[in-house]
């Protein structure tokens, strides 16, 4: 894994590369390790990118157990998994109107658990102010390239675990 950029301020991208799936995972669980209830991960990007593969190292790393299917919630659109911090999983994909959202009660989710969003790009109205976002994309050489954008405070703190990497 090869990083770039130290100083992180918000608003400000740094990118972290993945050679692939595992190195995605173990990306993952760093971040996971150093979530809390709270913390919230805006994850963006294309089909294939990595998200889903992310998020289970997340889950990982927030001590939810090893049996349970931490898959792509893209028709439960909010999968939440007990661990040492509990863990929510959220997929906006499937949402077509804002007014989708009150039905999965995303903001008391934030209240009690660390949460992943895949495709939050689609409503980012939702996301609380403090929130990391990271942006994936593929690279040619099928690398992955996670650009993080923190967007306060703690989102800069859990950036910076990733930054280390």
């Amino acid at each position: 894994m090869a990083s770039a950029g130290e100083n992180l301020r918000p608003s400000v991208t740094v990118t972290v590369m993945a050679d692939g799936a595992e190195d995605m995972r173990r990306l993952g669980v760093r971040l996971g390790q150093t979530m809390g209830v709270g913390d919230v991960v805006a994850l963006v990007g294309p089909l294939g990118s990595g998200k889903t593969t992310f998020a289970q190292g997340l889950a990982q790393g927030l001590g939810v157990a090893a049996d349970r299917h931490v898959a792509s919630p893209s028709f439960a659109l909010v999968n939440e998994h007990p661990g040492r911090t509990p863990f929510a999983h959220v997929d906006f994909y499937r949402l077509r109107t804002r007014a989708e959202l009150p039905e999965l009660g995303i903001e008391e989710v934030y209240d009690r658990a660390a949460t992943a969003i895949e495709w939050a790009d689609r409503f980012p109205e939702v996301l609380p102010a403090d929130h990391l976002q990271i942006t994936l994309a593929v690279e040619q050489t099928g690398r992955r390239r996670l650009d993080l954008r923190p967007s306060g405070p703690r989102a800069q703190a859990l950036a910076a675990v990733l930054a280390r990497t």
